[in-house]
């Protein structure tokens, strides 16, 4: 049996994930796909799919892995907030010393077509990014 790619953890104020991958940007991926798990209640139709028909370009910068981590998925939760954007899918283009640059595939909806669970913020509280037995493996909160 396989790995799930991520799995949620319990806090008493927050809400955080554990990501897994078996490369550094599968993680970042994967952690991406969890917080939107957490934000978004549901997805375009009954099968929990959403439709990847267009691109929206993803940046971010950090000192580490850990604060790259944070800005990325503060990338992706800006574009969920302010631009409507549902992403079924990311591409790593780029990740490398400090800089991860992605692709976010999916559509934009109005605030209306979709339930928002209050993910508020991606925090430093226990952040961490490390490779364990041959995994990557990262953990962050949540403010909700």
């Amino acid at each position: 049996m396989s790995t799930p790619p991520f799995e949620i953890l319990e806090h008493t104020a927050d809400v955080g994930l554990r990501a897994f991958g078996a490369t550094l940007p599968e993680v970042f991926v994967n952690a991406a796909r969890g917080m939107l798990a957490l934000a978004l209640e549901r997805a375009d139709d009954e099968t929990g799919a959403v439709r990847p028909e267009k691109s929206r370009r993803l940046s971010a910068r950090g000192d580490d892995n850990e604060e790259l981590l944070v800005h990325f998925l503060s990338e992706v939760l800006y574009a969920l907030d302010t631009e409507g954007w549902r992403f079924a899918e990311f591409r790593i283009r780029k990740l490398e010393g400090n800089v991860i640059e992605a692709e976010g595939w999916g559509r934009q909806a109005e605030y209306s077509e979709h339930s928002r669970v209050a993910v508020k913020a991606v925090t430093y509280h226990q952040v961490s990014v490390q490779k364990q037995n041959g995994e990557w493996e990262a953990v962050v909160y949540f403010d909700i």
